[in-house]
């Protein structure tokens, strides 16, 4: 898997500084995943940010800078999007994406959890 170490470092710092949050780190499907409170918030996709929003402002969201569409299937993936390098290149950009995130975070459903036993 291949991540921006940098930009991981950077979300890892911001997310470390707001109190009372429970968050974990998770590598899959190609992402480092930032798991708070157990459910997935935002990653690291190559050198983009991949976010976790409220589907209602899917068109907002689309029209920043930087803004790129999550397709799965070919289709549109509501709720999720990439923000390329351009896109969070200051502090105050930056913190818009991953405060977006996080917000959406405290009302978002958590993935059902698999009856696969692990080995």
């Amino acid at each position: 898997m291949t991540y921006d170490i940098k930009l991981a470092d950077r979300l890892r710092a911001y997310l470390a500084e707001i109190p009372d949050l429970e968050v974990e780190e998770k590598k899959m499907f190609n992402v480092l995943n930032f798991m708070v409170n157990g459910k997935t918030c935002v990653c690291v996709s190559g050198e983009n940010l991949m976010c976790r929003f409220d589907p209602k402002m899917q068109e907002e969201i689309a029209e920043k800078n930087g803004y790129e569409t999550m397709l799965m299937k070919g289709k549109e993936y509501k709720g999720y999007c990439y923000i390329n390098p351009e896109g969070i290149q200051t502090k105050m950009d930056f913190e818009y994406f991953v405060n977006l995130c996080l917000d959406f975070n405290k009302t978002a459903k958590a993935s059902k959890k698999s009856n696969l036993k692990r080995m």
